[in-house]
């Protein structure tokens, strides 16, 4: 289970307001990559935060709103048109530097997920491969990105039925990409990414 040890370390050097950062989406063939930035009340921690993949949907759903109501959260997007502009890596990153400006300009460190670090970001901070089974709040991070991101896709799967979004969250299940062929290529799908690119191509 993730714990407070990198937190506690980074606050042991004098750094305060300890952000964790983590997203989700650089897998699915359409919809944003979302980005979340948490700075937990140490006081405060909500019990049982796990990487997101980890906990049921029950559970996530718990600790999403324990974490709004305890702790500090900022979110950001990269949108499908930016994807496929500067690739799914960058837009990761720029998702990343907008949740962490939406938190707030007094952050003293930042925990990310992962092995890179957004190029443009200035603050003090430290990459944790798998961080979000190490550090607790890059898994709260981990959970508000994932939450937001699948309501937004449960959004565009009632603008767009039948391609299951609401329950594959854009990734390219064996239902995703037969609806593609049958029902073709939506305003929402990352026209940079082969199978979306194959149809499209394939239709010219």
């Amino acid at each position: 289970m993730p714990d407070y040890a990198f937190e506690q370390d980074a606050m042991s050097r004098g750094y305060m307001n300890v952000a964790g950062v983590d997203e989700v989406g650089r897998g699915p063939l359409c919809g944003p990559v979302t980005a979340a930035a948490v700075i937990l009340d140490p006081t405060a921690i909500p019990d049982g935060l796990d990487d997101s993949k980890k906990l049921s949907l029950k559970k996530r759903e718990a600790l999403f709103e324990d974490i709004l109501n305890s702790a500090r959260v900022g979110i950001g997007h990269a949108t499908v048109q930016e994807i496929d502009d500067i690739n799914i890596l960058n837009a990761s990153h720029l998702a990343m530097m907008r949740a962490l400006a939406d938190l707030g300009d007094d952050i003293g460190y930042v925990l990310i997920d992962g092995n890179r670090a957004p190029r443009d970001l200035t603050l003090e901070h430290r990459c944790i491969v798998k961080g979000d089974s190490k550090s607790v709040s890059i898994a709260a991070a981990s959970i508000v990105a994932k939450i937001t991101r699948d309501r937004i896709m449960e959004q565009l799967d009632a603008e767009f039925p039948g391609y299951g979004w609401a329950k594959n969250a854009g990734y390219p299940t064996q239902q995703h990409q037969e609806a593609m062929l049958k029902l073709g290529v939506t305003p929402h799908h990352r026209r940079s990414f082969k199978p979306v690119h194959n149809i499209l191509y394939q239709e010219k």
